[in-house]
């Protein structure tokens, strides 16, 4: 099968995107496109895949993400400025609504974000800290408190974005915790019902540095959702207010980010880079899962210098 993609990132957090509007492919399938494509030792690599898909009803294109293991996410914030880019490009629009896989998001080309970048806002949520929402099995909602039968004593909070997150603030990040309690999360324990992100959080002056391992994915440069979820649960435990701008980065880069109080809607505004580095073209053999090159359309270094100013400054 032929495949047209553009190899894109946010905040570092990089995928090829496929506009699959009119690309008839089952769900088995396009978790075999993920495998493929996102195999980090193939010859595109990233986090997941990124698909522009129709719209329907007050949504004028949707969005879905497959993982680097074939398992689809709820979300992807990083990737919905990317996918939000491209439905702006495809349909001649400034602004939309997206339909998600559970959910709904607003998006908005948003100029001068970052030097020389594509800008796009996201206003995703209602965050939630209910239980059944998170997909965790205790009596009632996780807020900066110690987990009965997560294997850390850390206090955690617990958010949906609408995919899982848990989220704990430390003085330091230390990424061997990390991975391992990521990697017990991973493995499906009774506790949880789908998994979980963890996110370790340092709290610098006003900004947030998040580090997560993504479910399906691992340790990542990057991770919308969890930039979005850390920000909602800085406003919980009173550590960054609700309402006001926050700068969220990571390894990868960073966006603005602002939470709302519970009170006011619990949703999460994003800014950041949608950033297109390169199209191409690939031949996916779906029953063998392999690849091999057809060619590379179009670079766009301009995009990638710029980004890489912004990193480096």
């Amino acid at each position: 099968m032929r495949i047209a993609f553009t190899k894109c990132h946010g905040s570092g957090n990089d995928f090829p995107l496929i506009d699959a509007r009119e690309m008839a492919l089952s769900d088995t399938q396009w978790a075999a496109v993920a495998r493929v494509l996102a195999d980090r030792d193939g010859p595109v690599g990233g986090d997941g895949i990124l698909l522009l898909t129709a719209g329907d009803g007050d949504a004028q294109f949707g969005m879905r993400m497959f993982n680097s293991d074939g398992s689809e996410a709820e979300t992807c914030l990083n990737g919905l400025r990317c996918t939000a880019r491209a439905g702006f490009e495809a349909m001649g629009l400034e602004a939309a609504r997206v339909r998600l896989k559970v959910s709904r998001a607003e998006v908005a080309h948003v100029a001068d974000i970052l030097p020389g970048v594509y800008g796009v806002e996201t206003r995703a949520g209602p965050a939630s800290t209910d239980p059944q929402a998170v997909g965790i099995r205790i009596d009632g909602p996780a807020i900066d408190a110690v987990i009965p039968g997560l294997p850390s004593a850390r206090a955690f909070t617990g958010v949906a974005m609408p995919n899982p997150h848990l989220v704990t603030f430390v003085e330091r990040v230390d990424e061997a915790e990390l991975v391992a309690l990521g990697e017990w999360c991973e493995a499906r324990p009774e506790l949880l019902v789908d998994r979980a992100n963890v996110s370790f959080v340092e709290v610098r002056g006003g900004d947030l540095f998040v580090r997560t391992h993504e479910r399906g994915v691992g340790l990542t440069d990057a991770c919308g959702s969890a930039m979005a979820a850390s920000t909602f649960a800085a406003g919980l435990t009173g550590r960054v207010a609700f309402g006001t701008w926050t700068t969220a980065f990571n390894p990868g880069g960073r966006v603005r980010a602002r939470a709302e109080a519970p009170a006011d809607g619990a949703v999460v505004t994003i800014q950041g880079n949608a950033t297109f580095e390169w199209d191409g073209v690939i031949e996916v053999d779906l029953a063998a899962e392999t690849a091999s090159w057809l060619e590379v359309v179009r670079r766009r270094d301009d995009e990638v210098a710029a980004w890489a100013r912004v990193v480096a400054g």
